[in-house]
């Protein structure tokens, strides 16, 4: 399986869109902090329409092509779950902040500044209880909010490129 996210920044101060997912029985990521986007549709003709379509659908923001600045490294789960799926990001860039309306499957969306996320104070380990076993990962502690698994390591890789 294909998937695909959109890591959208804007300016003003300089920030990226975060969801928290909604949660619901038999979503792997239910309740997590997350890139917005999703499995790829048969329709999509490659995995950035997958990501373009997927931030419509979950936040309503609208991007284009001509705003994405291209492809990250692809990402997979370090963590067993349904089926094997491999996640391709893509970076866009907008020029001002969209008002979002998250859906049903998007318990709330809002921009984290990257300043914040630079911050070592708040980059430390964060342990849960994983199918039995506690487990221990990289994250990235936003007050209440927990960015860990796949999106902390997305944007661990993209905050180095960023000016």
């Amino acid at each position: 399986m294909t998937a695909a996210v959109a890591a959208v920044l804007v300016p003003g101060p300089d920030s990226i869109l975060l969801i928290r997912r909604a949660e619901r029985p038999g979503d792997p990521w239910s309740g997590q902090m997350a890139l917005p986007g999703g499995r790829r549709d048969p329709a999509d003709a490659d995995p950035m329409v997958t990501a373009i379509r997927e931030t419509a659908e979950e936040v309503g923001a609208l991007l284009e092509p001509a705003h994405c600045l291209g492809a990250l490294p692809d990402v997979a789960p370090g963590t067993p779950i349904p089926g094997p799926v491999v996640v391709r990001p893509y970076l866009f860039v907008l020029p001002g902040r969209p008002i979002l309306s998250p859906n049903p499957e998007v318990a709330e969306a809002g921009w984290v500044r990257l300043d914040v996320l630079r911050d070592p104070a708040n980059s430390r380990p964060y342990t849960l209880e994983l199918r039995g076993a506690r487990r221990t990962f990289p994250a990235f502690h936003l007050g209440s909010d927990v960015v860990w698994g796949m999106t902390e390591r997305i944007l661990s890789s993209l905050l180095p490129i960023l000016p």
